[in-house]
């Protein structure tokens, strides 16, 4: 249900009684018009409009510019015929017109819409009617006149205040939206998760646990097993690519995906958000990386991916317990024409601003720690 409802009821009945007090000022004041029958039938006409607007606003996808405009010119016209219909004195004295309180529902229907910025314009533009009824008789600043502005600036103010209170009620409303969808899509998460532990995953780790018991070619299965069984329990784990701003991706979730029983994948508990070439970029150099680590390494080599979210800036760094790199060896690599480490890892860190530096050492393995800004560079 919208949350708006409740102020469109409010308008609603706000309508209505005014016209209720419209007519009580008609019957014992009918001294202040000298066309007394024809402002009846002002009041006839208010009276078939605020049915007729009332069921239109009732249904949301009616609540268009052009009715809005239109509310809005009945009511200005409405008001403005109290220059035909009262007397001039009654004007000069500041009687109420022939719609009393009735013109400010355009405004308030206007700031429901629009908002507080469309609400004050709807209420400017009834209010300069107003305005106009009376200072060709006396000017503003009179005795007589001093409340003249009263009106006109009560409406301004509950114009901006319905505005801004549907505006919060609109935001409120699409984050309900949005955490009800969070909420349902965790839940079908965990009962899928919960199935698949009870039948896919134990079957894998099982897979894997005879395979390394017997040894040979089933031991090559049973490490692909286990690969396939890291790789899904990341997936059934994780929360999605959360994203709090549009074209912005959780570069968690990306890396998540490469999570095998040779490889972890440490991250921080929050989504760590970026730019979406960032995270697309980022996600490949990390590939690059642990390809070389099987290439080089042999395929029981180990790696260990950790993501750090510094604020300006985010961190990855990949490390394997392999035999590391002797000096010289990727400069030699590079002059043979083999761009593995400085095309398809740093190239592309440097490409998005950032920075790739490796450190290894025989015996010791090989550290790839890569920066990457916020900022998205241009292309």
């Amino acid at each position: 249900m919208s949350l708006q409802a409740p102020l469109w009821r409010s308008i609603a009945v706000f309508r209505f009684a005014s016209l209720v007090y419209a007519v009580v000022l008609l019957t014992i004041r009918h001294d202040d018009y000298r066309h007394w029958g024809w402002a009846w039938v002002v009041i006839g006409a208010m009276i078939v409009w605020t049915v007729a607007i009332t069921v239109a606003y009732a249904t949301p996808a009616r609540r268009t510019r052009l009715l809005l405009g239109a509310d809005l010119v009945v009511a200005i016209l409405a008001l403005l015929s109290t220059a035909l219909l009262q007397t001039t004195q009654a004007r000069h004295i500041g009687a109420m017109p022939v719609t009393a309180t009735w013109l400010a529902g355009p405004a308030l229907a206007w700031a429901v819409v629009g908002g507080a910025r469309a609400g004050a314009v709807a209420a400017v533009l009834i209010g300069t009617c107003v305005i106009l009824l009376r200072q060709g008789h006396e000017p503003l600043i009179s005795g007589n006149q001093s409340t003249t502005l009263n009106g006109p600036i009560i409406l301004l103010m509950a114009g901006v205040l319905v505005g801004y209170i549907s505006t919060l009620m609109t935001r409120a409303e699409r984050a309900l939206q949005r955490a009800t969808e969070i909420e349902a899509a965790s839940r079908e998460r965990e009962r899928l998760a919960r199935t698949i532990h009870d039948s896919v995953l134990q079957v894998l780790a099982m897979v894997q646990r005879r395979g390394t018991e017997a040894g040979g070619e089933a031991a090559e299965i049973g490490r692909l097993a286990g690969e396939q069984e890291a790789a899904l329990r990341a997936l059934v784990s994780g929360d999605g690519p959360a994203s709090a701003q549009s074209g912005q991706l959780d570069l968690s979730t990306h890396l998540t995906r490469e999570a095998s029983a040779l490889v972890s994948v440490i991250t921080p508990a929050d989504p760590v958000l970026l730019d979406e070439r960032a995270v697309t970029e980022t996600s490949a150099a990390v590939r690059a990386a642990i390809d070389n680590v099987r290439q080089h390494c042999g395929p029981a080599a180990k790696a260990w991916v950790l993501v750090d979210d510094e604020g300006p800036t985010v961190s990855v760094t990949i490390r394997d317990d392999g035999p590391g790199i002797r000096d010289g060896r990727l400069a030699e690599a590079a002059a043979e024409g083999r761009l593995g480490v400085s095309h398809a890892i740093s190239g592309r860190i440097r490409d998005l601003g950032g920075s790739a530096a490796i450190s290894s050492s025989p015996g010791a393995g090989t550290e790839v720690k890569l920066r990457v800004p916020r900022t998205p560079q241009p292309v």
